[in-house]
């Protein structure tokens, strides 16, 4: 199976898509036994509509959230069924949990059973920022992210990410208006809940999002906004 050309026959052609392989062996729970591989899809934001949400979500954002995350899904099954097609076992892993992909303790910690960021990393697609945003080489933070686990044994990535690029930058961190962020850098061995305070920011969220949008949701997005890596030039836009 040529993964990389059955890849490139299935995503959009009008869109920018980072793909990454990595190798999960030993880091998922019991439930994705078998599931050793995947393929880390990252599809780039609009930036015009991105620029647009520093002081908060709207509505075009809210849309354009959700358009992404279908179109994701279907890239994704799609990838599946052509996976399984070939012999080889394949789940996917959509872009917002469902009830049966969160655990039983998320309300104390949430913490889903699987984490497209940790997997993004180890296809070598990028990092984890100060506010526990996945911040590609590419597009930074500007992506949304999709997996698809596999039994295959893909040509992964032999070089994973361990660290955090972001440096001295506290962009992210002085401008989140839930303040989550503590200004520790992530690494493979640093724990979220070190460095940024994942209730806070989603308690400021759902204010943000009922308040602007009139909506019970968690949405912000400022942080994405602010950061400097992928953000266009004006002179690019």
């Amino acid at each position: 199976m040529n993964i990389n050309e059955l890849i490139k026959g299935i995503l959009p052609r009008n869109v920018d898509y980072l793909v990454g392989l990595a190798n999960l062996t030993g880091l998922l729970p019991e439930r994705y036994r078998g599931y050793d591989y995947a393929i880390v899809l990252a599809r780039r934001l609009d930036d015009r509509i991105i620029n647009n949400i520093a002081d908060g979500p709207n509505m075009d954002y809210f849309n354009h959230y959700h358009e992404v995350n279908a179109e994701l899904t279907h890239v994704a099954h799609s990838l599946a069924d052509a996976i399984s097609a070939q012999g080889s076992k394949s789940q996917v892993i959509e872009p917002t949990f469902h009830d049966k992909d969160i655990n039983e303790s998320y309300s104390q910690t949430l913490r889903t059973n699987f984490s497209h960021k940790m997997a993004a990393t180890r296809a070598g697609l990028g990092w984890i920022g100060k506010t526990a945003l996945f911040v590609s080489w590419q597009f930074g933070p500007r992506v949304r992210l999709v997996t698809v686990l596999t039994d295959y044994p893909l040509p992964y990535c032999p070089e994973p990410i361990d660290e955090s690029k972001c440096g001295s930058c506290n962009l992210c961190m002085r401008e989140c208006p839930a303040k989550a962020a503590n200004g520790k850098l992530w690494n493979i061995h640093v724990d979220r809940d070190e460095f940024f305070d994942a209730f806070a920011c989603r308690k400021k969220a759902r204010e943000l999002s009922l308040n602007i949008l009139n909506k019970e949701i968690s949405l912000c997005g400022k942080c994405i906004a602010v950061c400097p890596i992928g953000k266009k030039k004006k002179s690019q836009a």
